[in-house]
C-alpha cells in the first residue's frame, strides 16, 4: 500500500515537471513557428529537425540524455522538451500561416506596424491551432514524464513503475490514477484558456 503522502509529493513533482518542460516548449516553439513563417529555408530546417526528433522513440530520447546530461529534473526536461516541440510548432504555423493574404495588405496599408499585425491579425488568428497543439503537447508531456523517471526525475513515472516490477496493482493504480487526472487537467485548462483569449469567446 502506497502512503497518501508518497503520492502527494510525486504529484507535485510530477506536476512541476510537467508544466516546466510545457513552459519552456511554448516559449521555445512560438518564435521559432513565426520564424518558419518568413524564411522558407528556416522552415525547412526547423520542421525537418522536429519531425525527426518526433520519430525517435520517446523511450531512446529519454535515455540518449544520460550520456549528456546526466540524470535528474533537467535532463528530463530536455528530453520531454524535444518531444513536445513538434506540436506546438507545427500546428501554430498553420495558424500564423492560415490567413487571408488580403487581411495583411489591408493592414500595412492602412498604417500597422509588423508587430501590431503580429499581436492584432496573426496570433489571434492562429490561436485555434496552437492551442491544440499545446493541449496535444501537454498530454504527450505528461506520458513521457512517466518515462523519465528511468533518470532520475521522480514524479508518478516511480510510483508506476515500482508497482509494475512488484507486481502490485493498488501501488500501480496509485501512480496511474493521477497521471490521467492530470492529463485531463491539462486539457481543461488550456480549453478553458483558449477561450478566454481567442476573439468571439469573450462575449459567449
Amino acid at each position: 500500500m502506497v502512503v497518501l503522502e508518497t503520492v502527494i509529493n510525486a504529484t507535485w513533482e510530477h506536476i512541476v515537471l510537467v508544466y516546466t518542460t510545457l513552459f519552456v516548449s511554448i516559449i521555445v516553439s512560438i518564435p521559432l513557428a513565426f520564424g518558419a513563417v518568413y524564411s522558407k529555408k528556416l522552415e525547412f530546417v526547423i520542421m525537418k529537425f522536429a519531425n525527426l526528433v518526433q520519430a525517435v522513440p520517446s523511450f531512446a530520447v529519454v535515455a540518449i540524455m544520460v550520456p549528456f546530461l546526466g540524470i535528474g529534473f533537467t535532463p528530463a526536461v530536455v528530453a520531454i522538451m524535444l518531444r513536445a516541440l513538434l506540436p506546438i510548432i507545427k500546428n501554430t504555423y498553420i495558424g500564423l500561416s492560415n490567413i487571408d493574404p488580403a487581411l495583411i495588405d489591408y493592414a500595412e496599408g492602412v498604417g500597422l506596424s509588423q508587430w501590431q499585425i503580429h499581436r492584432y491579425i496573426r496570433l489571434p488568428n492562429a490561436y485555434p491551432a496552437m492551442f491544440a497543439g499545446i493541449k496535444f503537447a501537454g498530454i504527450l508531456a505528461n506520458s513521457i514524464a512517466v518515462l523519465t523517471a528511468f533518470i532520475g526525475s521522480g514524479g508518478l513515472g516511480e510510483i508506476i513503475f515500482q508497482g509494475l516490477i512488484g507486481y502490485n496493482t493498488s501501488t500501480l493504480l496509485a501512480g496511474a490514477i493521477p497521471a490521467i487526472m492530470l492529463a485531463i487537467l491539462i486539457d481543461t485548462t488550456f480549453t478553458i484558456l483558449e477561450k478566454k483569449v481567442t476573439p468571439g469567446h469573450s462575449s459567449e
